[in-house]
């Protein structure tokens, strides 16, 4: 264990690192910050560091920087969440406020978490396999189409087009559209399969098959593998830190253009929890230069997906968590009430 002054000397030498760019030297750190020793007794404590692997000496003779031990140690113990201001808070929600659809949502949750960072973001949509059913609705479109319509808690909305094997009354497809919606509004969307199956049953027998076609498009719907969608926004801010990243920029873009990637990166939305992971903790080797910061959203206690940021292990910790643990909760007030 380090002791509390070797703790802040690091604070000290993270802080410096990702506000100057530069390799931080003992003689800068007694300057800037009041850690009350010698500055003798900093080099000592920065040899320890850097035995200990958690600083490192890029060049000779030159100040250190930390490694990505270092900034895990950072994170978990020395980084709290910087909360954001009233007016940065206020801005967050005015600009949420007016989004129209879950789309909407999306798309401009990337851009806010984009600008308020300037890193990379990325927002998954919610899942579907987490979702409740708000609202089944059935609209006939010829004697034997209908739109079915499946709409969620989060605000999502699928369409599907149902083929019927028999022309189907208006007075059926009414009957049929309110049975769905008492069996399924409210239920969450692993328990309908179970809750629909002997629908066919209760119908007369000439409408049984078109029932049944009806809950088959429905079933395919809830659980359809292309559910996990994700939207990212801000690569372009990669550009501003290319000396952060050895010898070039491209494995990072690349490992970016990969959703499989991408939702990994963010990980199961099980629960509303923040996870940073830093430099080689990230597992696709195209990513070992980036942290990652993402936390999860929903309109509840259980996250119904993930949103967070891609940027280098050079990031400001403190205020990347916080905006996007603030963007996060917003997101969900949303979907709360939409």
């Amino acid at each position: 264990m380090l002791s509390e002054r070797r703790l802040e000397v690091l604070r000290a030498i993270v802080q410096d690192y990702v506000g100057t760019e530069e390799p931080v030297g003992s003689k800068a750190l007694t300057e800037r910050h009041n850690l009350q020793v010698s500055p003798a007794t900093v080099r000592n404590d920065m040899a320890a560091l850097e035995d200990e692997g958690f600083i490192a000496q890029p060049h000779t003779s030159a100040g250190r920087i930390p490694t990505d031990k270092g900034y895990r140690l950072f994170v978990d113990k020395l980084a709290g969440v910087k909360p954001l201001s009233s007016p940065e808070r206020r801005a967050i929600q005015n600009f949420l406020d007016g989004a129209v659809d879950l789309d909407d949502v999306v798309g401009r949750t990337v851009r806010l978490l984009a600008q308020l960072t300037r890193q990379v973001a990325v927002v998954q949509y919610p899942s579907l396999t987490r979702s409740t059913v708000r609202h089944v609705e059935l609209l006939s479109l010829a004697p034997a189409r209908l739109m079915l319509v499946l709409i969620t808690d989060t605000g999502r909305v699928e369409q599907r087009m149902v083929d019927c094997p028999a022309p189907i009354g208006e007075t059926t497809v009414a009957d049929l559209r309110a049975r769905l919606n008492s069996c399924t509004v409210g239920q969450r969307f692993t328990e309908v399969p179970q809750l629909v199956q002997d629908l066919p049953d209760s119908f007369d027998l000439e409408d049984r098959g078109t029932v049944s076609a009806v809950l088959a498009t429905l079933l395919e719907t809830l659980v359809e593998e292309t559910e996990e969608r994700l939207m990212i926004g801000g690569t372009a801010n990669l550009t501003r830190f290319g000396h952060d990243f050895p010898l070039t920029i491209r494995p990072v873009l690349e490992a970016l253009e990969e959703q499989v990637v991408l939702l990994k990166l963010l990980g199961e939305a099980k629960d509303s929890g923040m996870t940073v992971r830093i430099g080689h903790e990230n597992a696709h080797e195209g990513l070992n230069s980036t942290s990652v910061v993402s936390v999860g959203y929903g309109s509840g206690d259980e996250a119904v997906a993930k949103l967070g940021v891609v940027g280098p292990t050079r990031m400001d910790y403190p205020g990347t968590m916080g905006a996007v643990r603030a963007v996060a909760r917003y997101v969900g007030q949303i979907l709360a009430e939409s």
